[in-house]
């Protein structure tokens, strides 16, 4: 009972002060903003980033020819080599593999293919791929005008072909619409029937931009003997809980494909996505502990304010200590309506200070990236909390302290 009573006299101060209060409350609020801003910000755009990486790829993996380097390894055994992927394995597996609506499989046909139409004709630096169906998707390429590939196409090597935005920009007038123009590489002729979103160099590499894409049963006939192309799957996964499952079964299944005996090493790597992911992880951490870091700063700042505003409490309210005193109240209930008194005004600051620290963090991220999600970020919003509290304790502890030391006869004296 005598909590409940400290906890409706310490309401009582703080409305009797109210603007001192508010004021008070603000600084707090200001802190607590920064703090759960600057976090939710960093949230929302990294969840906004992985959903951007999903459709890019992040959230499959790849099974390709096992590569070795050439001569002995450190221990100078000299290394096992294995056979390269063939087309008919990678086909099989897909046909085969029940765990995954989304396989691609595709092969490299040149990366230094000069392509032609009419009288005019690329540098010798487009990069001539086939493919299925799937490989736009799990490669996040998309498609601006025309279509994808059907299966009827792929499965019987139609010669059609997509298209990357420097190669119009060769073959093509301005003005002019490559649907349903024909261009030609390595002698044969292909109908383009998509062109691919321009995408922009990445490193160095220019993706989609610089590449034409055919059937994948197309490229095999081009396929002379005097070259073995490697083929590669491409196998997503909707839900990245199921990755490391499904691995194991493509795994699995690929081995029996292989016919690798049991207790030796698998004759073809499995690689997953995860480069640009595990990147996005490392700068966000960093960017989380520097907005803590500014959140922290600015609430020893409050803290600071809150002390210098209960030490003038204090003072104000010598006599009322007094009056307390000299009717029973001792120490320790003193102290605790000093800091009931500090650690409310910090939670009304609190909560106002999460309200607009969610608000405006989300609207930072939707301002930066386009389409971010809304996020709440619940741990920040209880760590948030914790360090009201946290800043309402210390504080408060002081002034409450002194207040409590406080003799009833010199209080009453005070003017």
């Amino acid at each position: 009972m005598n909590l409940l009573v400290n906890i409706s006299e310490g309401l009582r101060s703080i409305s009797a002060n109210l603007l001192r209060s508010i004021l008070t409350a603000l600084i707090i609020a200001i802190g607590i903003t920064s703090l759960v801003g600057i976090l939710t910000a960093i949230d929302s755009m990294k969840a906004s980033i992985n959903s951007s990486f999903s459709n890019l790829g992040a959230n499959s993996f790849e099974i390709r020819s096992k590569r070795t380097d050439r001569g002995r390894n450190r221990s100078g055994v000299e290394e096992k080599k294995y056979e390269p992927l063939q087309y008919f394995e990678v086909k099989r597996f897909k046909n085969l593999f029940k765990y995954s609506q989304a396989v691609s499989v595709s092969t490299y046909v040149s990366w230094n293919a000069e392509v032609k139409r009419l009288s005019k004709k690329t540098d010798p630096n487009i990069r001539i791929v086939g493919a299925n169906e799937n490989y736009l998707n799990l490669q996040g390429y998309n498609i601006e005008t025309g279509r994808n590939f059907s299966s009827y196409e792929v499965k019987f090597g139609r010669p059609v072909a997509l298209i990357g935005n420097q190669v119009i920009e060769k073959l093509f007038d301005a003005n002019e619409n490559p649907l349903d123009k024909e261009i030609a590489c390595f002698g044969n002729k292909y109908k383009v029937v998509g062109i691919l979103k321009k995408e922009g160099a990445l490193g160095g590499d220019s993706g989609s931009d610089r590449s034409v894409i055919i059937p994948i049963e197309s490229a095999i006939r081009l396929n002379t003997g005097w070259t073995n192309f490697s083929y590669y799957i491409n196998v997503g996964v909707d839900n990245p809980e199921q990755m490391e499952f499904t691995q194991g079964q493509a795994t699995g299944l690929m081995r029996t494909i292989r016919q690798d005996p049991i207790g030796q090493e698998n004759s073809f790597e499995i690689s997953r996505n995860l480069t640009l992911e595990e990147e996005l992880e490392n700068i966000s951490s960093y960017l989380r502990i520097g907005g803590f870091i500014i959140g922290f700063i600015t609430l020893l700042g409050a803290s600071v304010g809150l002390m210098n505003i209960m030490l003038v409490s204090v003072t104000e309210r010598t006599r009322e200590i007094g009056i307390r005193k000299a009717i029973g109240a001792n120490p320790r209930k003193i102290r605790e309506q000093f800091l009931i008194e500090a650690i409310v005004i910090c939670i009304f600051g609190g909560i106002g200070g999460v309200i607009l620290g969610i608000a405006i963090g989300n609207l930072i991220s939707n301002l930066i990236s386009a389409g971010g999600a809304f996020i709440v970020p619940w741990l920040w919003v209880f760590v948030g909390f914790a360090i009201c509290i946290a800043v309402g304790l210390i504080s408060g502890t002081y002034p409450a302290f002194k207040a409590s030391k406080l003799d009833p006869i010199e209080a009453l004296r005070f003017e």
